[in-house]
Order: structure tokens, then C-alpha cells, then sequence
């Protein structure tokens, strides 16, 4: 018997380029891997979020990543 396990990341960015893969993904449906702060993260892209309220604009980035097999 086989058993994923499943994790749900919020990622947050600066960065128009990457959201914009983000979105793409989340409509395409497909995995994508996000570079946020130094470390990557590959998965599905559930919400792209843009909060607007600072300064600088930022995306709120929802992934669903599935960890490697042991």
C-alpha cells in the first residue's frame, strides 16, 4: 500500500515574473516550481492572492506540494 503524504505551502512574493508563472500554472493545472527565498518548491498551484496594501505589491502563492518518496 502506497501513501502520499501531502503539505500545503504559502509562499509569499515581490516578484511580477513569479507570480505570473504562478498563475499560469494554477490555470493550466499542471506543477510548477516556485524559487522563494533562496529554497525552490514544486507542486500545484491552488491560489494566486495579490495583497496591495503595502508599498510594494505581493502575491500570496498557495501550493500543494507532494513530498519525495523515502
Amino acid at each position: 500500500m502506497e501513501i502520499s503524504t501531502m503539505m500545503m505551502q504559502t509562499l509569499e512574493t515581490t516578484d511580477v515574473k513569479e507570480a505570473r508563472r504562478s498563475r499560469i500554472a494554477q490555470f493550466s493545472g499542471r506543477a510548477a516550481t516556485l524559487k522563494v527565498g533562496g529554497s525552490s518548491i514544486t507542486g500545484v498551484v491552488r491560489a494566486v492572492k495579490e495583497d496591495t496594501s503595502g508599498e510594494t505589491p505581493r502575491w500570496i502563492v498557495t501550493v500543494i506540494e507532494k513530498q519525495p518518496r523515502a
